[in-house]
């Protein structure tokens, strides 16, 4: 006998084939159960999940209509622009227009009213040049006239201390003024005419130049009828007239009677001949140019 006889082994039996298949079908089953235990737990629900499908709305468009509709829209905005814009234009161009209209009509009535009043200035300064004129004839005449009474007092008085006889009697009318049958209004107003155009001169007495009662002078002397030189006798000859009833070859003058400043001749039809300054020279106006303050009849 040996001597390790009595010693036990320490190694394990060895199992037999069918207990080995009893422990793997035990394992197997362990495990499992694990496996379904594990899987359970996992779920975040014990409800049991429901597959559920989402619809989306159907949008049924017409597209063709819808780019149509946007086209047009478009095109009239457009259009509508265009037509605004164009209004626009006109409106501005018709201020700009009526801005240089009016513009125009006040450079008008302002030149308009410059010209009236440049000849109102001209026509007031012709009038004044006239009446300085008429002034300094009527100073003129006026010591004309009485240097002249003073040389025929003293020939009267001569004459009368020479011869001892009284003063000739007048034969004619007014002051010193003679008026034979033979007297024609046409020979008087003709002559008057033939003068228009002629020059004024203080003094003057023919056959180129007249002062006004040089022309009155001249032309009654056609008609073989003498007046005196001055234009304050020449008023008071003849017979006074109203300015309403005038006939052809009357006297008109202007200023007091006696003391009348100047004289013309009336040749009908509202109208006169007479020298009348300087500037003008002999003319034939209207009465209304120049309206006079008396009149005489001689004829």
């Amino acid at each position: 006998m040996s001597h390790t006889a009595h010693i036990p082994s320490h190694r394990k039996p060895r199992l037999s084939a069918s207990k080995l298949a009893v422990r793997a079908g035990v394992a197997g089953g362990v495990l499992s159960t694990l496996a379904m235990a594990g899987t359970a737990s996992a779920s975040p629900s014990a409800e049991p999940v429901t597959d559920k499908t989402l619809e989306m709305p159907v949008l049924e468009l017409d597209l063709a209509a819808e780019v149509s509709s946007a086209v047009t829209t478009a095109a009239e905005n457009t259009r509508a622009a265009a037509v605004e814009g164009e209004l626009n234009a006109q409106e501005e161009s018709a201020r700009t227009g009526a801005a240089a209209e009016a513009k125009q009509a006040k450079a008008d009535a302002q030149q308009l009213a410059n010209a009236e009043k440049k000849a109102k200035e001209e026509a007031d300064r012709k009038a004044e040049t006239e009446r300085a004129s008429r002034d300094a004839d009527r100073t003129s005449l006026t010591s004309t006239s009485a240097s002249g009474s003073t040389a025929g007092s003293a020939s009267g008085s001569g004459s009368t201390a020479g011869k001892g006889s009284t003063p000739a009697k007048n034969s004619g009318k007014g002051s010193g003024a003679t008026a034979p049958t033979t007297g024609s209004a046409s020979a008087i107003v003709n002559f008057a005419r033939a003068q228009v155009g002629k020059a004024y001169v203080l003094g003057g007495t023919g056959p180129y130049s007249f002062d006004c009662s040089g022309l009155v002078r001249a032309a009654f002397k056609q008609a073989n009828i003498s007046l005196p030189r001055l234009s304050q006798d020449q008023s008071m000859a003849g017979t006074p007239v109203s300015l309403s009833a005038l006939q052809t070859g009357d006297i008109l003058y202007w200023g007091a009677k006696g003391n009348a400043y100047h004289v013309a001749i009336y040749v009908g039809g509202g109208k006169f001949v007479g020298a009348q300054n300087s500037n003008t020279g002999i003319v034939e106006r209207s009465l209304d140019y120049d309206r006079p303050t008396g009149a005489v009849r001689v004829l």
